[in-house]
């Protein structure tokens, strides 16, 4: 009841033998003692929990635990049996595992748990996401935490009383009402950066009458371990059609203005900033302190800053027309291949005239919203493994510390395009009146699950 907000461990000791099980304290709901806001992304957690790889080799990962300080020694491959597997396996029968719960020992959880043993650190998930923890503690930032499970369970409320609100490096499950919480964060004015790839692109369930589980469906495309068969594209825990998000007529990039677009190795690359934004006075603050145009050529993840999944920015998915892209990850290996929903066949893709090598990369895009709020997302899961390089002292740092700095102040972000006088209402108000560019809807194909929502597009109108 005293703790501050934040993520804990709570150790356990018998003899020679010790434990961590991590937890995290929220504020009281509407009792917020910081400006800052970090969403745990604990659907994730869970639905990854306990992920035997199918690429484990023993004796290669235990070298490398052995030989790291504090690295924690035990893998699920090797404990199945005991303690079960994660939605990212198999039954014995050869069918996904669809459902999944917390409520057992997740050894995929524990401090010092690498999930890989490619180049680099080797972590993902609630370690990879310690990096942004870690950082926020080096530059003295107050933050707060509060959960997916808390999102889904009390709505925007409990996010609302933040200036700024964070992901951490993979929030990518998301049930329709955690995914509406932070939408209705960012359209009343919140401002929303996204640390992460690959995020917002699967639809989960959690069961009304049995805390702590949840059910994802792999149907119809996605980048995914294994594939719904004909008939299970339906959640049974709310009658919902399940899959990915974008076929459920919310892309990514309606939200945070990325999405999936590529996958590779645990290897990273570089962002290299756009022509013409050191002249951008939207964007140009942020690039203050840093020299030359390559951002994020290092990292504890993969070696670089945009690396792994990465995102990327598209007017035809969400992304608005306003939007600024700051910087695009290059020099991706030939490990990366674009996600199979881009693909039309090997050789074409959704986006006319694209190849599917044009869509590896990922973008780092800022946008003005309603009401004064800003959307500032960087399109990659490794971005976060460079915050900490030289203590901290490096371009990505930089970049993340003048965003963050700007989004934590109270003054109103302009609307891009508006007349002064109409500057912070540049939307249609809540009686639908046009204020500064109207807000129209795009026809779009509709797809099961589909109706409740529509891609935006945005027209200037004359005020006089």
């Amino acid at each position: 009841q005293d703790l501050p907000s934040g993520a804990y461990c709570m150790r356990l000791r018998s003899g020679a033998h010790h434990d961590t099980i991590p937890f995290f304290v929220l504020a009281a709901l509407g009792d917020a003692q910081a400006d800052l806001c970090v969403v745990i992304p604990t659907f994730t957690y869970v639905i990854y929990g306990n992920h035997a790889r199918n690429d484990f080799q023993a004796d290669d990962w235990h070298l490398r635990a052995s030989c790291s300080e504090g690295a924690y020694l035990h893998n699920p491959a090797e404990h199945v049996e005991h303690y079960g597997a994660s939605t990212y396996n198999l039954h014995k029968d050869g069918s996904g595992i669809c459902h999944c719960t917390h409520r057992r020992p997740l050894l995929t959880l524990k401090s010092g748990f690498r999930s890989i043993t490619e180049p680099g650190s080797g972590v993902r998930h609630f370690q990879a996401d310690t990096h942004l923890l870690a950082w926020l503690f080096a530059q003295e930032i107050a933050f707060e935490v509060v959960t997916d499970h808390d999102l889904h369970h009390e709505g925007a409320d409990c996010i609302l009383p933040y200036r700024a609100v964070m992901t951490c490096t993979h929030p990518e499950y998301h049930t329709k009402e955690s995914l509406d919480a932070l939408c209705g964060y960012r359209d009343k004015g919140g401002r929303l950066l996204y640390l992460g790839g690959n995020g917002f692109y699967w639809r989960v369930a959690v069961h009304a009458e049995m805390p702590g589980a949840i059910e994802i469906r792999r149907g119809e495309g996605g980048i995914r371990a294994w594939a719904s068969s004909p008939g299970e594209y339906y959640n049974a825990f709310d009658g919902q059609y399940g899959g990915l998000w974008r076929r459920n007529g919310r892309p990514p990039q309606e939200l945070a203005g990325v999405g999936f677009s590529a996958q590779g190795l645990f290897e990273g690359s570089h962002y290299k900033l756009c022509a013409g934004v050191r002249e951008n006075e939207r964007v140009s603050w942020m690039l203050e302190g840093i020299d030359g145009d390559v951002i994020g050529n290092f990292g504890l993840c993969g070696g670089g800053a945009a690396g792994f999944e990465l995102d990327r920015a598209d007017v035809s998915l969400g992304t608005p027309e306003h939007a600024v892209v700051l910087a695009s990850s290059e020099g991706h290996s030939a490990n990366f291949v674009a996600v199979f929903e881009e693909l039309l066949t090997h050789v074409t893709t959704c986006v006319p005239g694209v190849e599917p090598s044009q869509l590896v990369h990922a973008d780092i895009v800022f946008f003005e919203t309603r009401h004064g709020g800003a959307v500032f997302s960087v399109g990659s899961i490794t971005f976060c493994g460079s915050l900490l390089v030289d203590g901290g002292n490096n371009n990505v740092s930089v970049l993340l510390r003048n965003v963050l700095t700007q989004f934590l102040d109270p003054a109103t972000f302009y609307r891009y395009g508006a007349p002064a006088r109409d500057q912070y209402n540049s939307f249609p108000d809540d009686e639908g009146r046009a204020i500064g560019r109207a807000l129209i809807r795009t026809p779009k194909p509709i797809h099961p699950g589909e109706n409740e929502y529509s891609s935006f597009r945005f027209l200037s109108v004359d005020h006089n």
